[in-house]
């Protein structure tokens, strides 16, 4: 089953157990995919890692309003959006620890043979490729940068 399906279950899973915050958050997933399916004409379900992207960024402007509305002194609102976040989180990969990104940083480099920070674009762009949805991008760039240095 696909991570599209699975979240079609969840959301009646949620109206079922009348859970309205997993619900919200689980609609506004479906709200973007079906957006992206209708901005590429003739795709009927869009692949598990297209749906993984969507779902990693929702889940970091969710993490990003609820430090403003922490910031904002509005305990409520950011409790509100970390609790959706959550959910949000279910449906993503585990997240690699630094010791598994400096790996796969090194075999990426090792298998484009990168020998110098002019090789970063190259590097960046197949680690944002291979590590989609397991790690953030700030992260990603700050271990290309300290291995290629």
């Amino acid at each position: 089953m696909s991570l599209e399906q699975t979240i079609s279950k969840e959301i009646m899973a949620a109206m079922k157990a009348k859970d309205a915050v997993r619900l919200a958050a689980l609609r506004n997933i479906k709200k973007y995919v079906i957006e992206a399916k209708t901005a590429s004409a003739g795709i009927d379900e869009l692949a598990d890692a297209d749906v993984v992207k969507i779902i990693s960024k929702l889940a970091k402007q969710g993490a990003d309003s609820a430090a403003i509305y922490t910031q904002q002194n509005r305990a409520d609102l950011a409790e509100e959006e970390m609790a959706q976040v959550r959910v949000m989180q279910e449906f993503l990969p585990r997240p690699l620890t630094a010791e598994e990104l400096a790996e796969a940083v090194k075999t990426i480099i090792a298998d484009l043979g990168a020998t110098s920070m002019k090789d970063m674009g190259r590097v960046m762009g197949e680690a944002s490729k291979r590590l989609a949805g397991k790690a953030d991008g700030k992260d990603i760039s700050a271990k290309v940068r300290e291995l290629l240095a």
